[in-house]
Parts: C-alpha cells; structure tokens; sequence
C-alpha cells in the first residue's frame, strides 16, 4: 500500500474529544521528532507539514497524544533545546499557520497535541541574552545569572560530563561568567527576575492559545540555584510551577504540564504538588528509574529491579500520573543509577564505547535487545502495563535501527522509515541533502525495516503493536487503575494487579530467556476463570491452591479477572501479600532457572521442574482487525508469538 495515502476503509477521521480531565491517564504518548519524521517539500529536512500528512497512520496505531520536541526558532546546537525565539517557528520546519494546521488536524482525528517547553535556559544566540551581555544595566541585564567569578554553587553537578568541565562560562564581551546547567551555549534563566518569569507565562499562553493540549516541561529541577545547595529541586522552583499550573488551571482547562525531572521518585512525587488536593503542580512526570531497571531484569533474568524501585516509588496524588518510557531522543540515561549499575549497563548494553554518551547509552530500543522479536515484545508489553502512561518512540513500532557513527544524540533520531524506495520514502530531495543519512544496514536498513513493508504482514511489529495498544485501551485498569504485585515463588517472573471498578487485570512476565513456571496465591477469586487477551482462551478456574503458569522464554500473559461483583482493592491487596509465607524453599529452587543455568525449569522439554506439567507457548497473535479505528478486540492479552496450551495444573487444585 501507498504509506502516503490510506485506502478510506482503513482510516477514518473521528471528532475531537470532549472535555475530559484525566484523558492524560488512558492516554498512549508517541515522540516524533519534527525534522525525522516526514519531509513535505523535498528539502531534506522534515517539517510540520510532513507530520500531518502521516496523522493517518498515527491514528491507525492508536496514539492518543503527540509530543513534539522543540521546533521553536534554534541554532539547533541541541536538536531544538537551545531555543532563540519562544513564539516562532523554525523556518525549515514551517511556519505558525502550518502549526495550527497541524494541530487541527490532529484534533480533528482525536489526538491531542503536547510540545516542548524549555523553561530552564535558551540559547546563546536568543535576543536576550545578546542584550544581557551588551548591556548589562539595561532591561536585560538581569535575565540570566552572571557573577565575577566561577566560585558560587560548587555543590551543584555537572550534567553534561563528556563536554563541560564546568557549570560556568566565562563571556569576554561582558567580562563576567554566566551560569549554565547544560551546555555552556545554554545560559541559565534568571528566575529571580520577576520579568523573566511573565515573559515565560507569556509565552506559554501565546501556544495554549493555538489550541495546544500541553507541555513537556524540560528539565525544571534546574530553575533555581542557590548556595549552598546542589541547586536542584528547590523550594523555589516548586513556587514557580504552581503559579505555572494555576494559571493553567484558571484559563485553559484539560491542559496538562508533564514534568523532565531526572531525579528518584521520593524527588520527583515533589513536582506533583500538594497530595491532598490532587496536586497543584504537574500532571504528569516521567519515571525515570523504571526504564534502566527493565533492561537490567532482563539480563539477569531477575524481576528484582523493577519489582525494588516501584515498591521505593511513592504513591501520587490522585490526580497525577507517570510518564513510562523505554527509549526517546535522549540517550538511555544511566544518572539514576548506582555506579556498580552503570558499569554493568554499558557491559550488557554498550560493549562498544561509540555507543555511549554522556552519562547514558545512545541506542534505539531494537538494537539494545539484539532486534530479539520476543525481548521486543516482553519490554513493550511492560511498558503498557506498568503504571502510568506509556510513551512510544517513533520508529520503535517497525523496530527500527540506529547509527552511533553520527555525533552525539543523533544517533537515534534519523529519519523515519516509510518505504523501501529512495531516502525511506521520507524525503524527495537528493539523498546528499538529507539532514542526517538514513539508516541503511543489513539489519535495521530501510530497505527491510520499514512501514510499508510492517503494514503488508499481519505478523509484524507493527501490527502486534497496535493490538497491544487497542487492548490496552479496552481495559481502563491500565491508565486508571491501581496497581499491587503479587507474590511469585518465582524470581525470573513478575506478577502485578492492575484494578479500576469492575475491571480487573491480571500480568504476568517472566525475565528470563528460559521457560519458566511460577505459583501465585489467588485465592480471593476463587472460582472465576483467567481469560488471556489476544486470543481469548478461557484458563481452568482458579481454586483454593496456587495457580500454576509456566511462561514461554521471556513470554507474558494479560488476564482479565471476570467477576460478578468488584473486588475490593483492599482485597486485591490482601491477594498479593498472601504468599509472603510461601517464600522459603520454593524461591531458593528457582535461584539457577533465573539465571538460565542448570535448574532451568524448562529442562530443554518445555515442563515445569518438578510438576510435570507441560510448559505454555506462546499465544498466537491474530490477523489485524479489518477495520483500523472501530474494531472489536479480544476480552484481555495474552503472551508473546504461537497458540498456548493450558496447564492442568493451577485449575481447582494441584
């Protein structure tokens, strides 16, 4: 099929939402970057213009939001994060009636729009700062932080640690040194200045006011420094974001402000504000811990890094969310990690130094799972699942590929993959012209890895993607729920609650690369029978034993719990305490299965060690529904890649 024009069938335009203040909640998030995504106008460069003309195929997959990294008037010295004007566009990418456009657009398919807001500093080249060092007694002098000397704030680290020995930068034109957080281009907002703070306000209400949804708030710990301190998280900066928010709140309701805070979670729960009143600060804020613990149960073949930093992750206000992700424009960021971690992430992860940056690992997500088909689908199925609201990476959902010969983060962030035909189908102009090459390896090359190629086989990526997605959807547990892990007798496999009313979800997901059993104590529902997801088998009901599941090699199960009436919470609770008892010898005789050694509970035969109960493959993934938008999906999801045998084990009773 033609990528650029959907047959009519196959998409369909549906109304902008209605009001909704928690659409945030069940929403699913997708990156795309301006100038990878679609070039409209044959320059090279992806544009605005280029995004709406792939709104078809977002809506398609079933993104609910779009967030759009800077595409504000830049230098570009940092993909757009160096911003030199707040209420223009850059001109490669189009202009403001272009952005209206786009955002009608998107409205028009109910998708919302959220973009980035960098709050903390601007670009070296912005006309306040120019003034600011020309003349610093005129009105914008005091715009930035400037001191004679380079001795204030030492506590205070420094982020970019491969290029800047220093949070200070000494400007000859002034004579005085400027305060930068980021790069030394990137001079620091003054926000003592009452000033700067309404020029800020100011700007977000010129894009609130073109029908924008929100913003992605970059990296706000920052706002403030002060002696003393290591000048993140300060009172101060919580001040400025809850006059940010009441001014949200008062004039542009259903708007939500999603914190960049690369702190621990006891940090980040700050940046949703007061607890009691639902929070006054962000909605929302990206959980930054939770993504290089995922990669590293998976290697050790262990749930114990997810199952220890959710159980560290404070509870939130009710009327906030997280933000989960497992790759963006960023490199994989290691900050939030022990140091013992990082050395063991870069080992697994980035063997080879070219695939480092900073303090973080530059790779997409296909590349740092060995492009492993059922490693792909274990990390996204946990991504839909785990509390808060998933954000995908364009290009993630074909699996495409990276380049670490290219400079710093853009390695990860060449142009979208649209066809097999000349620059990916993302571009017109000469191949020469193109602002990064494409991606053209035997592997991950835009030859094999493509849309266009993903939408012509009912098994690929891409369509497995969007069945997961349509199922999220159906089960409001997912986004609103609540969320309780289970006790499982084994290591290799986490188990979790997700409940919301009368929805129940039951997840299971086995680490390892073996098969692997496990027993989880289900005894509150009695009596009801598991039905798994994508294919709709009905499992044995559940009895007053453990129930037995023996998962494929990095395989999963979605259930949902039919039930007659809701289950209290304190009930499902009390379901997943109910097997700290049962943790003696059981978890000790899964210590080598975990790790894939010689207790492996497939034993090369696909039975559970010790039950002599047949292993359950994994489920097969159905062809894609025939229409798109409006198709009915299956009651609850199940695992990972061919049709599941039952286990007679885990019915009534063993």
């Amino acid at each position: 099929m033609i990528v650029n024009e959907p047959v009519p069938d196959t998409f369909e335009d549906t109304p902008a939402k209605d009001r909704d203040p928690e659409w945030f909640k069940r929403a699913v998030f997708y990156e795309v970057l301006v100038r990878s995504f679609h070039d409209s106008n044959g320059d090279g460069v992806g544009d605005l213009k280029g995004i709406t003309a792939k709104l078809d195929y977002l809506q398609w997959l079933g993104v609910d939001c779009l967030w759009l990294p800077p595409f504000f008037k830049s230098p570009l010295r940092d993909g757009g994060y160096d911003v030199s004007d707040y209420t223009s566009v850059l001109p490669e990418f189009g202009d403001l009636a272009d952005f209206v456009e786009f955002v009608d657009a998107a409205h028009h398919r109910g998708m919302r729009v959220v973009v980035d807001f960098v709050m903390n500093h601007t670009s070296d080249q912005h006309p306040w700062f120019q003034e600011s060092r020309t003349n610093p007694d005129g009105p914008y002098g005091d715009y930035y932080v400037w001191a004679d000397d380079d001795k204030q704030y030492q506590d205070a680290r420094i982020i970019f640690v491969d290029t800047e020995a220093s949070n200070w930068t000494f400007d000859p034109v002034r004579k005085q040194y400027y305060w930068h957080r980021f790069f030394s281009h990137q001079p620091d907002l003054n926000y003592e200045n009452p000033a700067v703070q309404e020029e800020i306000l100011a700007a977000l209400r010129f894009w609130l006011d073109l029908g924008i949804d929100g913003f992605r708030l970059d990296a706000v710990p920052y706002l403030y420094a002060e002696e003393g301190t290591n000048c993140e998280n300060l009172p101060a900066t919580h001040q400025m974001l809850k006059r940010v928010r009441a001014e949200i709140d008062a004039h542009y309701p259903d708007t939500v402000l999603l914190a960049e805070a690369n702190q621990w979670p006891e940090d980040v729960v700050d940046y949703f504000g007061d607890f009691s009143g639902g929070g006054d600060e962000c909605h929302m804020a990206f959980h930054f811990p939770v993504m290089p613990r995922i990669f590293m149960a998976v290697r050790r073949e262990s749930r114990y890094p997810v199952s220890e930093i959710l159980a560290k992750t404070p509870e939130i206000p009710s009327g906030c969310q997280w933000g989960i992700f497992l790759r963006n424009h960023d490199e994989l960021t290691l900050e939030m990690v022990t140091d013992e971690e990082r050395d063991y992430m870069y080992a697994e992860y980035a063997k080879d130094p070219r695939m480092r940056a900073n303090i973080g690992i530059r790779r997409r997500l296909a590349p740092l799972l060995d492009n492993d088909r059922n490693q792909i689908e274990l990390f996204t199925a946990l991504l839909l699942s785990l509390p808060g609201s998933p954000i995908l990476y364009y290009g993630d959902e074909i699996g495409m590929g990276d380049n670490i010969w290219l400079g710093d983060r853009d390695a990860v962030r060449t142009p979208m993959q649209w066809t097999p035909d000349r620059n990916a189908g993302f571009s017109s102009s000469d191949p020469g012209r193109l602002f990064l090459p494409t991606i053209m390896d035997p592997v991950y090359g835009y030859q094999v890895t493509n849309v266009e190629a993903s939408m012509s086989s009912p098994s690929s990526l891409l369509h497995w993607t969007r069945r997961m997605i349509e199922i999220r959807k159906q089960n409001p547990a997912f986004g609103l729920g609540s969320y309780t892990e289970l006790q499982s007798t084994n290591p290799a496999v986490l188990a979790f609650l997700r409940e919301y009313g009368d929805d129940l979800v039951l997840c299971v997901h086995n680490f390892s690369r073996f098969a692997q059993p496990t027993e989880l104590d289900l005894r509150v529902f009695e009596g009801r029978h598991p039905v798994e997801l994508i294919g709709g088998v009905r499992f044995p009901a559940i009895g007053e034993w453990p129930y037995l599941l023996t998962l494929a090699g990095h395989g999963f199960y979605w259930f949902r719990l039919r039930k007659d009436t809701a289950t209290p919470t304190a009930t499902v609770a009390a379901a997943g305490a109910s097997l700290e008892a049962h943790d003696g010898p059981d978890d000790a005789g899964f210590e080598d299965s975990a790790a894939g050694g010689p207790g492996t509970a497939a034993g090369g035969s696909g039975t559970a060690a010790g039950a002599g109960e047949p292993s359950v493959p994994r489920a097969a993934e159905p062809a894609p529904a025939a229409e798109p938008v409006a198709s009915p999906a299956p009651e609850v999801a199940a695992s990972s890649a061919t049709a599941p045998s039952v286990p007679k084990a885990g019915g009534p009773g063993r």
